[in-house]
């Protein structure tokens, strides 16, 4: 953002809200962890490794943060700290907005967290593991799932909504995997604003997908009990798979990614 940052060369208390993934991997336990609604919705999946941490709301409030007594703030997005924000958090701490946006790689923004904190090392050996999974995994589906098509949704307060190809899951199933794109997943992602973004279950009547990933936050939803959502593809042929809200389908890293890889194996690559 075209600051000069000084930080220490062994930061001892980190804020890194929604970087945990990151910094958990390279083992770095940041001193608070990002949540929403009030604290109640955290990212479970890190819950062993973040054990004992108290949260802090995902607006990073500066009052919050001057009580975490931090010794570096690393901010993952450029809008967080606009309107004057940068200023009041770099007089609590060095801050340091790493590599974001939408031509930035996941693996580029988590070798520049683990940059901020001296741990580069530490990030190419969990890189090196990880793209050995990736390797195993990419042959074991080209031999059990080949050309098969994959989509990723979440449904929340009986809405749905599609994960964009270049973020989150969508990342690791298009890109990192190189698994088949459905044409509904192409369309939205063209126009997506977000991580996620809103689809019609008119819409998604046209999803033809072999299989669907379901990120169930509403198991109660009136929409599954319509026949349009009895009728999609990948539903019809029971090659729906369902996860909670505590797991990391949501998400992106390393950690994050090893998980989601672990269950697509489990699921498709029978």
């Amino acid at each position: 953002m075209g600051h000069e940052v000084k930080v220490p060369s062994q930061p001892k208390r980190v804020v890194g809200s929604y970087l945990e993934d990151y910094l958990v991997a390279v083992g770095v336990k940041p001193v608070v962890q990002w949540s929403v609604k009030n604290a109640t919705g955290t990212q479970e999946y890190l819950k062993k490794d973040l054990k004992g941490v108290p949260t802090i709301d995902y607006s990073l409030p500066y009052e919050a943060v001057t009580k975490a007594k931090p010794d570096l703030i690393l901010i993952g997005n450029d809008s967080a700290v606009q309107n004057g924000k940068y200023n009041q958090y770099k007089k609590i701490a060095p801050t340091y907005v790493v590599k974001n946006g939408t031509n930035v790689s996941w693996r580029q923004q988590f070798t520049d967290v683990a940059k901020a904190v001296n741990k580069t090392d530490k990030a190419n050996q969990v890189l090196n593991k990880y793209d050995k999974k990736l390797a195993s995994a990419k042959k074991e589906l080209k031999e059990k799932a080949a050309n098969k098509s994959v989509a990723v949704l979440w449904v929340t307060n009986n809405s749905a909504f599609m994960v964009s190809d270049k973020s989150a899951s969508g990342s690791l199933l298009y890109g990192d995997l190189g698994l088949k794109e459905p044409d509904l997943v192409k369309q939205v992602s063209e126009k997506a604003t977000a991580d996620w973004s809103s689809v019609s279950l008119e819409k998604l009547a046209k999803l033809d997908a072999d299989y669907i990933f379901l990120v169930n936050s509403d198991k109660d939803a009136d929409m599954f009990k319509d026949p349009i959502w009895s009728n999609i593809k990948a539903v019809k042929n029971h090659n729906l798979y369902q996860y909670g809200d505590d797991s990391s389908w949501q998400y992106k890293g390393p950690i994050a990614y090893t998980q989601q890889i672990d269950h697509v194996l489990n699921d498709i690559a029978k």
